[in-house]
């Protein structure tokens, strides 16, 4: 190479180094970031159940479970939903929405004292229920709950659905009570972590097929599913359907063995409401990928929440999904996965 070519080549390496350190300094003033708008940055997440969603105000409705209820409405957009024993041994629901307000939600029924313990981890929520025992109405508005019950609003909110017969006929118009809430600036906790985390599945568990969750008077089988990725649920051996014809289930199922007793409210033919204990510690399930994890949990006072761990005191991480949590004070049944069939080359 000639003195006057290699002038040339390093004359124009210089330009470009020039070039560059401009490009540099000019970078920062303009984030660098925004030219790779996905660089870093993932979907969000809502707190309660994990799924791609933000954290927004809790709404919790009851809903009546017994046969004539179903097909019940808006339940597969439930972050969380509670299966709690009432009077007579039957059971009701307690939905938890965070990440998705559905439009209708229901039948919606009365409220229970279990309730106001159940719900204390939550903050502040939204809560929506056809009324409750007249001893127990002052009970709930002494509660740290903003009180949306159907004495408080119009028949606009809480519709009669003319297919239904009473008293499962009753649907809340979710979203325009949560607009109207919005508008009144009602303080609404909005949802946050409150004791279990989302991640991967433990080392852990007892692969199963299927587990029966029994009460006095109604039963849940859940299924594991492999190709959905969660437990399908069924009642009384019926596919438990949404209103949508989708049948319900989630992707953690937790079975939380309490104390369930005798409390000093009754229904209106005499019926003693149970209550169901879930402040302090116990044993349970939890259920996730196709395994049953025996588990420990703990709620040390009324506002903290949940946490669960194993039987050597680590962490049970959840599966990201809907959560259903089914308080009873029995021991489930489990049915073990059929082993896999041995292929030609191991027979």
């Amino acid at each position: 190479m000639s003195f006057k070519k290699f002038l040339k080549r390093t004359a124009g390496l210089a330009s470009i180094a020039v070039v560059a350190i401009a490009l540099f300094n000019f970078l920062p003033s303009v984030k660098v970031v925004t030219l790779i708008p996905n660089l870093g940055k993932s979907e969000p997440t809502n707190s309660l159940s994990g799924r791609v969603g933000s954290d927004g105000p809790i709404l919790v409705v009851k809903i009546d479970d017994t046969p004539p209820a179903h097909p019940q409405a808006g339940l597969e957009d439930a972050d969380v939903v509670y299966i709690e024993q009432v009077e007579g041994g039957l059971t009701r629901l307690a939905a938890v929405f965070s990440s998705k307000i559905p439009q209708v939600v229901g039948p919606v029924r009365s409220a229970r004292i279990s309730d106001i313990e159940i719900l204390q981890q939550y903050g502040r929520v939204a809560f929506a229920y056809s009324g409750a025992q007249s001893k127990l109405l002052p009970v709930i508005a002494a509660a740290n709950l903003e009180n949306l019950g159907a004495q408080r609003q119009s028949p606009e909110i809480y519709a009669t659905d003319p297919l239904r017969v009473a008293p499962t006929a009753m649907m809340l118009q979710a979203r325009k009570l949560m607009t109207n809430a919005a508008a009144s600036k009602l303080p609404i906790a909005q949802s946050k972590p409150i004791g279990w985390s989302f991640g991967d599945g433990p080392d852990t568990g007892t692969a199963v097929a299927s587990v029966k969750v029994s009460w006095p008077a109604n039963s849940y089988d859940a299924t594991w599913s492999l190709s959905q990725g969660r437990w399908l649920l069924s009642q009384r051996g019926v596919p438990d359907l949404s209103a949508s014809g989708l049948q319900l289930g989630p992707t953690t199922f937790l079975i939380q063995l309490v104390s369930i007793s005798p409390s000093e409210y009754h229904d209106k033919v005499g019926g003693v409401t149970p209550f169901s204990q879930t402040i302090g510690t116990g044993t349970g399930y939890v259920l996730r990928d196709g395994l049953a994890i025996a588990a420990n949990w703990n709620r040390s006072t009324g506002d903290q929440g949940t946490t669960w761990f194993d039987k050597s005191g680590k962490e049970i991480k959840f599966a990201p999904g809907q959560v259903w949590i089914a308080l009873t004070d029995k021991e489930p049944v489990f049915t073990p996965k059929a082993a896999d069939a041995p292929s030609p080359a191991t027979k």
